[in-house]
């Protein structure tokens, strides 16, 4: 290990690092959707070095890790764009959904059984997720997306036949979304969430029920939580929305489900008449439902849960146990060395979880579901790592969590990471540049699990800050909604405060202050170099530069997202013209790169474009990248690798990293 003493000199941002832009990508995995079915365990990992293909995998507990299907099926839903729970493990079959086709698939399982896919659905304008079994009736109950008429898609929640005999049916249609379709274990009620424009998951939804019939009919749909007394979302205010989560039947057919209504999502248990809180805490057991199939707790048996929580932007695991006498419920937190945890799967014998720490990137854990105690710190066993330890512990930069004063008086909530690097280190006289990162979403949150990406920078000599703005969650519903109606307004102040901050504190040069962010994000990084003349540099990663735009040309899922954000749209077309950097060019004056997928259907590349355009013309420094193949979000290890390579070397540039002093 070097000493301070032996470091070489160099100027930061400029410092040597074992972590390139390949490193992000070598063998990296992306770990999702995990499920345990008897002693079975399948997981989704995305890969960059295959094109980012979806890749379904299985293994048997204490077997070997094995692909279900061949090279050319990925796994894959497209269902509002973003998708997620493309399949379903069961103990006869694996029922999937092909990106290349977006059909439903049967794979058999039993013995005597080729794993030779088997297609249930046609070849069609449909989009599938979202599955529940039904296996006294033979089929699947999930959500599809029907792309046949003018306009935006339809929504239904539809039974599949898995004989493959008969064409799906529609049970339920008629609102604007719908997921979480789950049956009873009997086979006997149907729950499920559904929500209408304006509104997003994360603002207002509603939970029902449904009586079963015995030929699959449903009788009896009522609304048991969320918005009971009126169903026009227009006319709820927002005092009285209340955001559903995860509804879910324990193995003995009790429901349970995460609400906010006492303003932090907490778990809640309908006993067929009342629904209570079981885990009243300023703890958040849910987080936005950007994709089908999220998962935060899960059911060892009926009286025991296991669960995680995030509080104040970390998240741990928990046990929830209910007494057989008086039937109360008791919640004890479980001490791992993890600081982010998500999609747990369980049953009687085993639960398994993606878990994160800030020295250790994205893993599969396994656990034992007998030796979970109260307080007791669980082993875990990793069944799978999203990448492997390529680089020495010595150059990571853990997460600092922090929260800083915005210059309209509030506070907000980030995570900072210094420059570190056991070779190299800055002059006496200088101060690090700050890369300042804003998360997509923009309702979402930022995490302080390892990740390579930003290792990349700070191994370099930059410092680091990524801010969970207000609106982020995690922190409560009133600091998620701070940012309705101040899209653009709050989450710029916020940035530009943390920046300002860690010049205060010391931390950061107040001259090589950069802004980087992707999507939501990366309007958030216009707005900041347009409105602000806080940043020298941004990077914008399929951000948005005209909010009007995005307006008339988006998907479904996020065509009113606007409405909470800034307004309804046209009635305040003059307000999305007020936040468009795009509008007020001549405030821009610092160097901008744009990263952009050219098959994005989130947010177009005109969007980018125009901005590179208008800012070409006015002669203001400015790199436009595109990629062929790519969507909303890059997946591809050349996709991914280039666009590090190209945003670090124009900062190196325009910011004349290299010059010492």
């Amino acid at each position: 290990m070097s000493t301070d003493r032996n470091r070489h000199t160099q100027p930061f941002g400029t410092w040597p690092s074992p972590i390139s832009a390949s490193t992000l990508t070598s063998n990296a995995l992306r770990l999702s959707d995990p499920q345990v079915c008897e002693q079975t365990v399948y997981w989704i990992e995305t890969r960059a070095d295959e094109g980012g293909r979806s890749v379904l995998m299985q293994q048997r507990l204490g077997g070997e890790v094995r692909e279900l299907l061949d090279a050319s099926a990925s796994v894959r839903s497209r269902a509002h764009e973003y998708g997620g729970a493309a399949y379903l493990a069961t103990p006869e079959a694996v029922f999937a959904v092909f990106d290349q086709d977006e059909r439903v698939y049967k794979i058999a399982l039993r013995q005597g059984h080729s794993l030779t896919p088997v297609a249930l659905t046609d070849t069609g304008p449909y989009r599938y997720t979202d599955f529940s079994y039904d296996p006294s009736r033979q089929r699947l109950i999930a959500v599809r997306e029907d792309h046949s008429g003018q306009g935006e898609e339809r929504a239904d929640i539809v039974a599949i036949d898995t004989t493959g005999e008969h064409a799906p049916t529609v049970l339920i249609t008629g609102e604007d979304f719908y997921s979480n379709p789950r049956l009873s274990p009997d086979g006997r009620t149907l729950a499920w969430l559904s929500w209408t424009h304006p509104n997003m998951p994360w603002d207002s939804t509603q939970l029902h029920l449904a009586d079963v019939a015995s030929n699959g009919e449903l009788n009896n749909a009522r609304i048991i939580a969320g918005n009971i007394a009126n169903n026009k979302a227009d006319s709820i205010t927002d005092q009285h929305k209340a955001s559903i989560f995860q509804p879910s039947w324990s193995p003995e057919g009790e429901l349970f489900y995460v609400s906010d209504t006492n303003g932090w999502w907490n778990l809640h248990h309908f006993d067929g008449e009342h629904s209570r809180n079981i885990v009243a805490m300023e703890a958040e057991f849910a987080t936005p439902q950007w994709v089908f199939g999220m998962s935060t707790y899960s059911f060892i048996d009926n009286d025991k849960i296991i669960c995680c929580f995030s509080q104040n932007g970390l998240w741990s695991l928990g046990l929830i146990t209910r007494n057989k006498i008086n039937r109360g419920f008791k919640f004890s937190a479980l001490a791992t060395p993890l600081t982010d945890i998500s999609a747990l799967a369980a049953n009687s014998d085993h639960v398994v979880f993606l878990g994160a720490s800030t020295e250790r990137t994205s893993s599969l854990y396994h656990l034992l579901s007998q030796s979970i105690g109260h307080k007791a710190a669980p082993p875990l066993q990793m069944l799978r790592r999203s990448q492997a330890d390529l680089v020495d512990a010595e150059y990571f930069s853990a997460a600092q969590a922090i929260e800083f004063p915005t210059s309209d008086g509030e506070t907000c909530h980030g995570f900072y990471y210094p420059p570190v690097n056991p070779e190299y280190c800055g002059a006496d006289n200088q101060k690090p540049p700050l890369l300042v990162i804003c998360h997509g979403g923009p309702t979402g949150a930022t995490s302080a699990a390892l990740n390579y990406k930003v290792q990349f920078w700070t191994s370099r000599g930059f410092a680091v800050l990524d801010v969970n703005y207000r609106g982020s969650t995690g922190y409560g519903r009133p600091y998620r909604d701070r940012l309705k109606q101040h899209w653009g307004v709050t989450d710029v102040i916020d940035v530009a405060s943390g920046a300002q901050h860690l010049v205060d504190q010391g931390l950061a040069d107040k001259h090589k202050l950069i802004i980087r962010g992707s999507s939501a994000g990366g309007y958030t990084v216009l707005a900041a170099l347009t409105f602000t003349d806080t940043f020298a540099a941004g990077a914008s990663l399929y951000g948005i530069g005209d909010l009007s735009a995005l307006a008339d040309d988006t998907h479904k899922f996020e065509s009113r997202y606007l409405d909470s954000l800034i307004g309804p749209y046209p009635e305040q077309q003059s307000v999305y013209q007020q936040r468009s950097p795009l509008h007020h060019i001549d405030q821009l004056t610092c160097p901008v790169i744009f990263l952009q997928g050219l098959k994005d259907k989130i947010v177009p590349p005109a969007q980018a474009e125009k901005m590179v355009q208008a800012l070409q013309e006015k002669g203001i420094a400015t790199e436009y990248v595109t990629f062929a193949d790519e969507g909303h979000g890059f997946r591809s290890a050349d996709a991914i690798e280039e666009a590090f390579d190209r945003e670090l070397n124009f900062y190196i540039n325009h910011l004349q990293l290299t010059e010492a002093g």
